[in-house]
């Protein structure tokens, strides 16, 4: 036995430090494996999908020997050789994975295509349009159109507090409007891929780029008529998802799995781009019509909105992004008397599903824009306008129109750092002061805040598993059930395991993502990946630590309570052990090494039906300025500086939260001003399906002067940790650069104008704003 350490706690702490990502450098070297790195087994053969070519029409038939000619096509699959459930719908069973008897979008998957070369399936399949006999019928293409004809995939949904009706009419001062966002391509950098590998015993193999392997893996089962536990699901990582591998993975992964063990052969299934946009869905766009009642310092009195959203041709996830939506309507303000109505419109559209901040955004979004009306209505400044109707704890002014208590609101000092780190006031001034002489190129500057809520509104989802193994020699293995797509959450994982076990991160590894060894777990989303399985892990850890207690307490002649796991050796009784050698003398000791743990968030509660509980464990906050310049002659902009303050708690691993929150306000603000999704509106077929003609902003787009920082307060709840959630909440903070944009356009027209831009706000909707003021 030696002494112990002479290294301060905080020196050998492992959470609570910036770590690099634990795939850091395969990724630079080019070694990271993803699925398609996978050596492909004997006898491979490659699928592709025949897609339909009308957005909304009845199908008569497939021509099979035509396509079965094509050279190296080995098979072809329909519906009819479904051997289980054609659906892949993870809620609602009306999303088929191949079409039987109705096209419901232009892109739908028809036929399968299997052959010896993916190149040769893909020819194949790009006979669709002489194979595919159909009837066309009339389609839908908007959600205006769908809502005007009462066609929604899911029935509406009604979230009203007080009185809005009558505060409403008897308001000072009233405003009413109509306002659009669009949706958002998830644009991973690695499409949608399964790989399916028939196993003996009439089980399967399923190697799949998913946020949500037990989904995938149920699905399967479903589609092959099967049991769970036939069916194995594994995840390495992902080269991105965003939510959009959350649900619709499951028509790639059935596809392949049904193809697979119906030749008996491995098939893999990678789409090409061009197919994966006409496929998948993305973020739900949203149009609003709204009201609202408020006095002349500009206190909200009374709102009523209507949310519509274009679901696509199913419900897929779209019952709970409007939920969500609804429930960050109020974002970060205190409503007296509101009305909500959510209506989910069913449209002949790829189907919209998860994408980072699950309606969340969407919901926030709309009052921003309200505010931002209010206040140019009254002349006064958005800011002030903002800050009046914060949250806050005097009157009862801080429970939510869906009865929760915000009861850790840091709003006030975190704007108020914000505004005094960024000098809002004095830029505010020397804006005017530009603006005021230069004709062409005009300065805005907006200032907004997040409250974003934190956990699934499924009450269910909200659990993890983990397995934690010790080995003889001391180095620690974790698997668990969330899903890597380079956010970093298998790194702060490992960070939590070293921690609890007092060894140094380089002991500890974590495997990929396995239905085969922690089962029944939720989707990688709602920005819930490192609290639950940060927390289930933890509990593993702590088992085996428990349980090495004993020995190591005898082994120092010590009490338990002396004990001190850090640094790679276990003190106590000013002697101490390394690690490695406890564990060795534990196995002698038939200890048991390994453990599994659990976690299921405290607390939740929720009326889907009433729209009532406390959906949330926790809010995250923060607020970002943004200043942009707008060239009035070309509808160009800029984002000359932005300056962010997020809160993320008691950060496990602030390098990589800050990596999320700068990604998350570029990904937003790509959202609101220059990603554009356009469909033809006669014949349905999405024209930006491409990076050729769908842009996301690029290295040259980043803010010029960007300034992220941590608003490091440990978080009231018992998180992991005490940190906070990081994925989604920072998608909300450009929502200053849409404003800001708006300032600047507002300050080419009169006083209290208030210009109609559309987001996305490209070039063309700006210039379209600008030219309402003449």
């Amino acid at each position: 036995m030696n002494k112990p350490s002479d290294l301060p706690q905080a020196a050998l702490a492992q959470v609570g430090v910036s770590r690099p990502h634990e795939s850091a450098a395969l990724h630079v070297s080019g070694e990271a494996r993803y699925t398609d790195d996978i050596p492909e087994a004997q006898g491979t053969l490659h699928a592709a999908l025949g897609l339909s070519p009308l957005a909304h029409g009845r199908l008569l038939g497939v021509d099979l020997e035509l396509l079965r000619r094509q050279p190296g096509v080995v098979a072809v699959l329909t519906a009819a050789d479904l051997p289980g459930e054609n659906n892949c719908g993870p809620l609602v069973h009306d999303d088929p994975i191949l079409a039987e008897g109705e096209l419901k979008y232009l892109g739908q998957p028809v036929f399968a295509v299997i052959a010896t070369e993916r190149e040769l399936a893909r020819r194949a399949c790009a006979l669709a349009r002489q194979a595919i006999r159909a009837e066309p019928l009339p389609p839908i293409l908007t959600a205006r159109e769908a809502h005007a004809a009462g066609q929604y995939v899911v029935p509406p949904m009604h979230l009203t507090r007080g009185e809005p009706a009558a505060a409403l009419a008897s308001a000072p001062q009233r405003l009413e409007g109509e306002w659009s966002v669009g949706g958002q391509e998830q644009f991973y950098l690695e499409g949608q891929i399964s790989y399916a590998l028939p196993q003996e015993g009439q089980s399967l193999l399923l190697h799949c780029s998913t946020q949500h392997p037990s989904e995938m893996q149920l699905l399967l089962a479903h589609a092959l008529g099967w049991s769970a536990h036939q069916v194995q699901v594994q995840c390495r990582r992902m080269g991105g998802g965003f939510g959009g591998k959350e649900s619709q993975s499951a028509l790639f992964a059935c596809v392949a799995a049904v193809a697979a063990m119906r030749l008996g052969r491995p098939v893999k299934l990678r789409v090409d781009r061009d197919d994966d946009f006409l496929i998948t869905g993305r973020r739900h766009g949203f149009d609003y019509r709204w009201q609202v009642g408020f006095d002349e310092q500009g206190h909200v009195l009374a709102a009523e909105i209507e949310l519509i959203s274009n679901c696509g041709h199913s419900a897929d996830l779209s019952a709970a992004v409007m939920a969500r939506a609804l429930c960050h309507f109020d974002n970060a303000y205190w409503l007296p008397h509101v009305a909500m109505h959510g209506f989910c419109a069913r449209t002949n559209t790829q189907s919209n599903t998860a994408f980072r901040g699950f309606g969340g955004p969407q919901g926030a979004l709309a009052i921003e824009m309200i505010l931002d009306s209010v206040a140019r209505r009254l002349g006064l400044d958005p800011l002030l306008v903002r800050q009046r109707n914060f949250y806050r704890a005097e009157g009862g002014q801080d429970v939510t129109p869906y009865g929760q208590r915000v009861e850790d609101n840091i709003l006030e000092p975190l704007t108020q750092r914000l505004i005094a780190q960024s000098d809002y006031w004095g830029r505010r001034a020397a804006l005017q002061a530009f603006n005021a002489t230069s004709p062409v190129l005009k300065k805005g500057l907006a200032l907004t805040p997040v409250k974003f809520g934190i956990s699934f509104n499924v009450v269910h989802l909200n659990q993890a598993g983990a397995l934690v193994h010790v080995y003889t020699d001391g180095s620690v293995l974790v698997n668990h059930g969330g899903t890597e797509m380079g956010q970093g959450l298998n790194t702060k994982v490992a960070q939590v395991v070293a921690h609890e076990l007092g060894v140094d991160l380089g002991r500890v590894r974590a495997s990929a993502t396995d239905t085969h060894k922690v089962a029944n777990t939720s989707a990688t989303a709602a920005s819930t990946g490192s609290d639950l399985n940060g927390k289930a892990a933890q509990d593993a850890a702590r088992r085996i630590r428990t349980r090495l207690m004993p020995l190591a307490a005898r082994l120092l002649d010590c009490a338990e309570a002396e004990l001190r796991f850090a640094g790679d050796r276990v003190s106590g009784g000013g002697r101490e052990i390394g690690f490695a050698e406890l564990v060795s003398k534990a196995y002698f000791e038939r200890i048991q090494l390994w453990s599994e743990g659990f976690y299921a968030t405290p607390g939740l509660h929720w009326d889907k039906n009433r729209l009532q509980g406390r959906p949330f464990y926790y809010y995250a906050y923060g607020a970002a300025v943004a200043e942009v310049l707008v060239d009035t002659l070309t509808g160009e902009s800029r984002v000359l500086r932005a300056d962010v303050l997020h809160d993320v708690g008691q950060s496990l691993n602030p390098a990589l939260d800050i990596g999320q929150v700068e990604g998350a306000f570029v990904q937003g603000m790509g959202w609101l001003t220059m990603e554009e999704l356009k469909w033809h509106p006669q014949t349905g077929l999405l024209l930006t399906h491409a990076p050729s003609t769908y842009k996301i902003p690029t290295a040259n787009d980043m803010p010029v002067d960007f300034r992220v920082a941590l608003f490091d307060a440990p978080n009231r709840e018992d998180s992991i940790h005490r940190s906070k959630a990081v994925g989604e909440p920072p998608l909300l903070l450009p929502f200053s650069v849409l404003l800001a944009i708006k300032d600047a356009v507002a300050a080419t027209g009169p006083a209290r104008w208030d210009p109609p831009l559309a987001a996305p706000a490209t070039a063309e909707a700006v210039l379209r704003a600008l030219d309402s003021a003449a």
